[in-house]
């Protein structure tokens, strides 16, 4: 299994200071619970967000897929990718120092 990294940034950057409108927060508990099935399931191994509030504000997701196609799947199945909350951009990753289990 080969390891993926998708960044997403907000389009409308007024998102991150107000929380968004009604129709983005409906959005964003769908990518947090799309988020939280991959890590229960064992795909993604890591998930979270930059605390900045302007066009440097940045999420990753980095996790497993077989291939190319099914990683770019995860990343467009995304429901804050698909809604048009963020935009997404995919790179391969390899992790050069991991935390030890049990730390």
């Amino acid at each position: 299994m080969k390891h993926w990294l998708y960044r997403i940034q907000a389009l409308r950057l007024e998102m991150l200071v107000t929380g968004g409108t009604d129709e983005e927060r409906a959005v964003l508990d769908q990518h947090f619970a799309y988020l939280q099935r991959l890590c229960d399931e064992g795909t993604v191994q890591l998930a979270g967000r930059s605390t900045l509030e302007d066009y440097h504000s940045f999420g990753i997701v980095i996790f497993q897929a077989p291939d190319e196609d099914a990683a770019l799947a995860i990343m467009r199945n995304d429901p804050g990718v698909q809604g048009r909350l963020f935009r997404a951009e995919l790179f391969p990753w390899r992790t050069a120092l991991p935390q030890p289990a049990g730390k």
